[in-house]
């Protein structure tokens, strides 16, 4: 056992003899000759040199040359400091052809000057959703530098497969402007990102899939917005469409606080009625079985009582609302325990006797009688999707904004669609969660 435990200990150790090592400089062909400590950065001198190949151009004997101009090549912090390495290459010539050519090295790419292990840097930065200006900051480089390796960024999508279960929603991309997303229900990934939500736009992204793509889908999540409901049979034809339970709900709760609300208004603002409904508005809308058993000092009614015992003398000063939160409740209560029959049953008979505001609200559920009846009775909700807008909204918000949409929708699918950033050497391994990947790496 103890030997085992020494094998994978030495698997995952590697001893480093070099300082270039210990910083992350792999090449073993460059030298560190002097490093010099500024008020405000790191300097490092350093040299490339090895032994030349054959000549690219006619396969002749080349020979060393002299030392190309120092090249200044931003680099990762050491100490705590900004630090950059003034690096001299050695040059070639070949004794054939006489063509000169520089010595090349994995510490950074040809015709490029930021270092392999900062490129690396920034791709870890992209993806942990902080905004430009931030990493630009923290690594001590241009902002613009970073929008270049986001903008190398390009993402593939498959259009040969759609998931089973697909959810799809909007989200504020600027003031005024939503954008449409859809996500794989069961692993998140997001499955696209458009600039607006305008039924032309989503129903030409998804006729880019076959049918038989489309014709796999078998559920579709969706709030209560009136513009996808009737697209979803065209794009989907196999699909059942389920209204998110927690759309459903909050519907009903906006019709009796409006009720509220209309009630109140009549009495006078220093009245006792005014004042109860006005200031016990969440006891109302509040689940009757999750309310607090503990007692609290009103001073609306000048006593010691329980929100159950509050809301009796609501009722008792204000009786018409009783019938509306009784109902309230009663569909709040055949909605959790899924009894659909149940729940459509009491809206139509309580339909005729009930104020223009909830004949609206409760008219609305009808409507959508068939998509409801899936969402009570099937496991499937927009929960994830949200969840999903949150972090997109955290986004937005590290940034301050977005005003370029491309740029916003690649720092999404970095930070949504990446399952794990790997950093093995000098290599920096970003796999994706599925069919969106990345095309060109750092």
């Amino acid at each position: 056992m103890k030997s085992d435990q020494t094998h994978i200990r030495k698997h995952h150790m590697e001893q480093l003899y070099h300082t270039t090592q210990l910083i992350g400089i792999k090449d073993k062909n460059i030298t560190l000759n002097k490093v010099l400590k500024h008020k405000t950065h790191i300097e490092m001198i350093a040299t490339l040199d090895y032994a030349p190949g054959n000549c690219n151009h006619c396969q002749g004997k080349q020979i060393k040359y002299d030392f190309q101009k120092p090249s200044k090549i931003p680099f990762l912090e050491v100490a705590g400091f900004p630090s950059l390495i003034r690096l001299k290459k050695r040059r070639f010539q070949c004794k054939n052809c006489r063509k000169v050519t520089v010595s090349e090295t994995s510490l950074v790419q040809k015709n490029c000057q930021i270092s392999e292990p900062l490129r690396q840097k920034v791709a870890q930065a992209l993806v942990n959703r902080q905004a430009l200006t931030h990493i630009a900051q923290d690594l001590a480089i241009s902002t613009s530098t970073v929008h270049r390796k986001l903008k190398k960024l390009t993402f593939k999508e498959d259009f040969s497969r759609l998931p089973e279960i697909l959810s799809i929603d909007e989200f504020s991309y600027q003031k005024g402007k939503l954008a449409f997303i859809a996500q794989d229900f069961e692993t998140k990934k997001i499955i696209t990102i458009l600039e607006n939500r305008t039924q032309t736009t989503i129903r030409n992204y998804f006729f880019r899939y076959s049918k038989e793509a489309r014709d796999s889908v078998k559920i579709v999540t969706v709030d209560m917005s009136g513009s996808y409901i009737p697209m979803i049979p065209k794009l989907f034809p196999n699909a059942k469409i389920v209204i998110d339970r927690f759309h459903i709900v909050p519907h009903m709760s906006r019709a009796l606080n409006q009720t509220r609300i209309q009630l109140m208004k009549p009495f006078d603002k220093k009245s006792l009625e005014y004042r109860a409904l006005k200031y016990y508005w969440k006891s109302v809308l509040k689940d009757s079985r999750k309310l607090s058993l503990n007692s609290f000092r009103s001073r609306t009614f000048g006593e010691t009582l329980t929100p159950k015992k509050c809301l009796t003398k609501i009722f008792h000063l204000v009786p018409e609302l009783k019938g509306y939160y009784d109902l309230y409740q009663l569909l709040l209560f055949h909605l959790q325990e899924k009894n659909a029959d149940y729940f459509f049953d009491l809206i139509e008979e309580a339909l005729p006797h009930l104020n223009q505001t909830f004949k609206t609200a409760l008219r609305t559920i009808l409507h959508y009688k068939e998509h409801v009846i899936n969402a009570i009775e099937l496991p499937y909700s927009n929960a994830k999707l949200e969840a999903t807008n949150k972090l997109i909204k955290d986004i937005k918000r590290n940034a301050f904004g977005f005003r370029n949409f491309d740029n916003f929708k690649k720092r999404i699918y970095l930070a949504l669609n990446i399952k794990k950033v790997r950093t093995t050497g000098s290599i920096i391994s970003v796999v994706g969660k599925s069919t969106v990947e990345i095309m060109e790496p750092f």
